[in-house]
């Protein structure tokens, strides 16, 4: 097969799909359907959505997913403003999208979240696609809790640094959810999107549509263990008081390369603070 090449003919066609209101995933099927390798095709799209949101930052783009550079950003990027402190980049990763950040919490924020929320723990839940509940499930053994959006002036302060550090509208996001790891403790690897083909998927799509961004902040530092891992990017992150990992998934599809968990604690315990971005506003 020859070279596949993301040429200017291509681009147009992709800002026509989008103004045409095709969604990302209804994109990549047509490509794949026309012949293009998978990979190539959601680099493609990839690309599209983070120039578009760069060329529309004050509009509703139809494709566009949070992140923390322009797509023609410099590779050595070392730190970024984030609406009240300097936030350091420690990596990035272009494909799949991965950016670990150091400071982006001080050590008070992390002690007040979980104080704020230890009261408030419960067995941790996950999505249920076939209907959009929720319910307990072996794969993820942690105990957690959900702020409402600006429940507080603390998580108002980190919703607004958040979202001027990943370019994303405070109303583009979910509340942040708290979860605490004990030893043994894990999440084993899953995507955080809702998979489209699932019947359930509708309903939860009615607040805010799919999500295409996560951020990961960690509140303490285990003695020893609870990495976030991505198996298909060959990447672990170690959870450090203070850091976060962010990552974006453009596409609702395991090609997307964002197969992700919380290897288990093996000493001590995990604080971790979840944020996840919506394509649409978060009711």
């Amino acid at each position: 097969m020859s070279e596949q090449l993301i040429t200017p003919e291509l681009r147009k066609w992709l800002v026509d799909q989008a103004d045409a209101g095709h969604s990302a995933q209804a994109i990549l099927d047509a490509m794949k359907a026309s012949g293009w390798n998978e990979q190539t095709a959601l680099q493609a799209i990839e690309q599209f959505m983070r120039a578009r949101t760069s060329a529309q930052p004050d509009g509703q783009p139809k494709l566009a997913v949070p992140d923390p550079f322009p797509a023609d950003a410099p590779a050595d990027t070392s730190r970024a403003w984030a609406h009240d402190r300097w936030v350091n980049v420690i990596m990035q990763n272009r494909q799949p999208r991965i950016v670990v950040f150091s400071d982006l919490l001080s050590p008070e924020e992390c002690q007040e979240l979980i104080a704020l929320a230890t009261p408030r723990l419960a067995r941790s839940q996950t999505v249920v696609n076939a209907t959009g509940s929720s319910e307990v499930n072996e794969a993820r053994t942690s105990s957690g809790m959900f702020f409402g959006r600006g429940e507080n002036p603390l998580c108002e302060r980190l919703e607004a640094r958040i979202a001027a550090l990943l370019n994303w509208p405070v109303e583009r996001g979910e509340g942040i959810q708290i979860l605490h790891y004990l030893p043994g403790a894990e999440y084993k690897p899953h995507f955080d999107y809702f998979d489209p083909h699932q019947p359930g998927t509708p309903t939860i799509l009615q607040r805010g549509g799919q999500r295409v961004g996560t951020l990961v902040m960690y509140l303490n530092t285990p003695e020893a263990g609870g990495a976030t891992v991505f198996p298909d990017a060959g990447m672990d992150v170690h959870a450090v008081a203070g850091h976060a990992v962010f990552f974006s998934y453009a596409v609702p599809h395991p090609s997307s390369g964002t197969l992700h968990g919380g290897a288990p604690v093996r000493n001590g315990d995990k604080w971790v603070a979840t944020k996840w971005l919506r394509e649409g506003v978060f009711a």
